[in-house]
């Protein structure tokens, strides 16, 4: 009898630590997600543009749900689609598909991905072909606008404080810079970071306090950067710079959590973890860490993944999808990371510890 008053004690507070209604779960599970960046981590937006960037035709998605192409730049899930997945979130749809739409508003509530192909910290970057990031920042404004109409301004700034900003941005930049160098890597990446503070900040402004920053990977050692080499080594000036803009970007985040005591981020070191699984490869169930699955030529890097590409037939033991993008192997093993991971891979916190804040 003791026992049964006790269970009927303590139902009600198991019923209400599951619940997520406001006031209550916030931290189990963030809000929503949003997300900003480039072809790393677009689901769709460049579907609805007029420009050569895009990834909506085979091979890409054969190993995503229905084996369609869906505009990801990947064989199947990317590092949007496990972020949001690891936080107990459905992957946020691309803005381009549900800005029009009659309840646009309550689908922004629920999280917005607007990533784009191509996308830079720089507006010249891709310049036409892309959403660029301060493009993608006008239309999150735009977004902000409508759930303030939606639930009113404090409402919405509670429903933002609980969210996850992801910013995933700088490889476009960084390649355009090398290919193209007309200054030192050093006053170029303090080019790109006083941009990206003034974005960042502009984010703030508009409600975002949980950033999430996935810098930049080793690039000189994507299969494009390979193939420029005789025996396919990873290009050290390429990851040189990627190292000088990630290591800028960490001391921006750094700097604002000092100025904005409400700010929190996760700065997730992408190279240092790639290069993790470069040199323990077979540890991590990869045997080719050259070449791309999908595509054409010499480290299959000469062509992009196209319907006439090579493909190849075990996607789960290539690091690389393409030329330049992970396959959906390495994305869940980059993002785990990112989430659960620890210092020096993932820092001052992890996602995870960052979204339960």
């Amino acid at each position: 009898m003791a026992a049964l008053l006790l269970l009927l004690l303590l139902l009600p507070l198991l019923f209400f630590s599951l619940m997520s209604t406001e006031g209550f779960g916030q931290d189990v599970v963030p809000k929503s997600v949003y997300v900003f960046g480039d072809s790393l981590a677009d689901v769709g937006n460049n579907n609805h543009l007029v420009t050569i960037l895009k990834a909506n035709f085979p091979h890409n998605g054969v190993d995503f749900a229905g084996g369609k192409a869906t505009g990801r730049y990947c064989n199947g899930k990317n590092a949007a689609d496990f972020l949001a997945e690891k936080l107990g979130l459905l992957s946020p749809p691309p803005y381009l598909a549900i800005n029009s739409s009659p309840n646009n508003s309550e689908l922004f509530l629920n999280g917005v991905n607007f990533a784009s192909g191509g996308a830079g910290v720089l507006d010249s970057t891709n310049k036409g072909g892309c959403l660029s990031l301060n493009k993608q920042i006008d239309y999150f404004s735009a977004a902000y606008a409508a759930m303030v109409e939606e639930i009113g301004a404090v409402q919405a700034h509670s429903h933002l404080s609980n969210s996850i900003f992801a910013f995933l941005i700088g490889s476009n930049d960084i390649f355009a810079f090398l290919k193209n160098n007309k200054t030192t890597p050093l006053q170029f990446v303090g080019s790109l970071i006083s941009t990206l503070q003034l974005q960042l900040k502009k984010m703030y402004n508009l409600g975002a306090r949980k950033f999430v920053f996935i810098g930049t990977g080793p690039l000189g050692c994507c299969p494009a950067q390979r193939k420029q080499s005789k025996y396919g080594d990873c290009d050290a000036s390429a990851n040189a710079v990627s190292n000088l803009y990630n290591q800028a970007a960490a001391s921006l985040l750094q700097d604002m959590k000092s100025q904005l005591n409400d700010m929190s981020y996760s700065f997730f070191n992408t190279s240092l973890a790639l290069l993790e699984l470069i040199q323990d490869s077979t540890n991590y169930g990869f045997t080719e860490t050259k070449a791309a699955c999908c595509g054409l030529g010499n480290l299959n890097a000469q062509v992009a993944c196209t319907p006439i590409s090579s493909l190849c037939s075990n996607r789960k033991n290539h690091l690389f999808w393409d030329f330049y993008h992970p396959t959906e192997a390495a994305a869940a093993i980059l993002i785990a990371d990112a989430v659960y991971g620890t210092s020096p891979l993932v820092y001052p916190l992890n996602v995870r510890q960052l979204s339960v804040l």
